[in-house]
């Protein structure tokens, strides 16, 4: 198969890696400053193995390709889309893998209802380098919609043969919510408090701020069709390695502008619409605007 990487990141990267290694052809949508400094290589570094896998590069799109991975932080999705020139009618699936569920509509938009191959990731992977990958959570974890199921079965399969689950879920609400009812309060308390996973859940006061967030993330996915269950999501927290950072906390760390609208926001929006109150969601937002004053 062909791929297209736009956004050669953690998650992106550890796709390619993945995939490029069972021989697959990979090829990296990459910003033109990019391109002399990213090597033609990505080096994963895993609890799956450790490995190199050669890849192409380009700064647009300009070949047929089965699969057009789309791994841009939310934020920057808009104009990494300039990349691809068209309507992507020489794409056969889009997934994209962005936290939130605000780009789906948008990319549907831009390429097709069919296309749009809804999806989500979870686990923690990040780029060290250009071309440098590691996923450093004990877990990796993929789900599509089930519209995909017929473009992209061998996908899954060579990838849960690499170590990830995988499943496919037949509701788009109930597959973009389940990841979003974890997401938020996790990065949004290890954000706020500038602890990773461990460091919450041993503080009396974070947790009831993580359980509390949890519980309106979930009374909103619940309003808006999704079926996911406040008691379990509360469970996976107890499970959760330690050291576990979420990606925003890492943003913020390093002083980079986080995801909040794309992971807090509709949250918050979805309460206001179904008149569900989130007010703990909503002061998490605010001290991490707080802790990076150009986000605000």
């Amino acid at each position: 198969m062909k791929h297209a990487i736009l956004g050669a990141g953690g998650v992106g990267g550890a796709i390619g890696a993945l995939l490029g290694k069972d021989g697959d052809d990979i090829l990296l949508l990459l910003k033109p400053e990019s391109l002399a400094r990213h090597p033609e290589s990505l080096k994963l570094v895993s609890s799956f193995g450790s490995f190199s896998t050669p890849v192409r590069r380009a700064t647009s799109l300009a070949e047929p390709v089965d699969v057009l991975w789309v791994t841009v932080k939310a934020l920057n999705l808009e104009p990494a889309l300039e990349q691809i020139p068209g309507d992507g009618a020489n794409i056969g699936a889009v997934v994209p893998l962005l936290n939130g569920v605000d780009h789906i509509p948008l990319l549907r938009a831009r390429f097709g209802h069919d296309r749009v191959v809804p999806a989500t990731i979870a686990g923690e992977f990040e780029r060290t380098a250009p071309g440098q990958i590691v996923h450093s959570s004990p877990f990796a974890r993929l789900n599509i919609l089930a519209t995909g199921r017929e473009r992209l079965g061998g996908v899954l399969e060579r990838l849960r043969k690499a170590g990830f689950a995988c499943d496919v879920y037949e509701d788009e609400a109930t597959l973009m919510w389940s990841k979003l009812v974890f997401l938020g309060p996790f990065a949004l308390t290890t954000s706020a408090s500038n602890r990773d996973a461990g460091g919450v859940m041993k503080d009396g006061e974070w947790r009831r701020k993580l359980e509390s967030s949890v519980r309106e993330a979930v009374a909103v996915a619940q309003a808006s069709g999704a079926t996911v269950n406040g008691e379990k999501v509360l469970g996976l927290f107890k499970n959760m390695p330690d050291g576990m950072r979420s990606s925003m906390l890492k943003d913020v760390a390093a002083g980079r502008k986080p995801e909040l609208d794309a992971i807090g926001g509709p949250i918050v929006r979805g309460g206001k619409t179904y008149g569900i109150p989130t007010p703990v969601t909503e002061e998490l937002m605010r001290m991490v605007e707080s802790r990076v004053p150009q986000a605000a």
